[in-house]
């Protein structure tokens, strides 16, 4: 008997097979206690990123993700991506930040999977939020990636 045939024999012999529904890329998760719904963070980490000189917004890797210039990331949502506990942002940080800020409020600043291990920073979103720090920490990532006329451009702002 051919594998084919085999096969389906096997199948008629069992029955149907079960299908599973299909999977989203980052699964709901549970509610968790935060002090800011998802979307009023969104709101809010949205203004300080496209507030940066052409800072432009696209989903990545299932997140809402800023770049200088459409090209190079400066900052990335984190919405629980992949079951983690927290909602947050991760950003470029100067060199040495990552270990100094985690060390003053590990509560708050985490080292993220994927780019932590080039001296990226998370900061949780999901406790109670100094929304200045935060603009502080993007505007620096936004230093650390963007081309010199736009951090000239920025500088120019202040």
């Amino acid at each position: 008997m051919s594998y084919k045939r085999r096969k389906a024999a096997t199948f008629d012999v069992l029955g149907p097979v079960p299908v599973a529904p299909p999977m989203r890329h980052n699964p709901p998760m549970s509610p968790s206690p935060i002090d800011a719904p998802e979307d009023f963070i969104l709101d809010r980490l949205r203004a300080i990123c496209l507030a940066l000189p052409e800072a432009t917004e696209r989903p990545s890797h299932g997140e809402p993700t800023w770049f200088v210039g459409g090209k190079k990331t400066f900052a990335m949502f984190d919405n629980h991506h992949h079951g983690a506990d927290h909602v947050a942002v991760v950003c470029a940080a100067p060199d040495g930040a990552q270990e100094t800020l985690i060390a003053l409020a590990p509560e708050i600043y985490f080292r993220p999977p994927y780019v932590g291990h080039r001296g990226w920073i998370g900061i949780r979103l999901d406790r109670g939020v100094d929304w200045d720090e935060v603009a502080e920490r993007i505007e620096e990532s936004y230093r650390c990636v963007a081309p010199k006329r736009l951090v000239a451009e920025l500088e120019g702002r202040d």
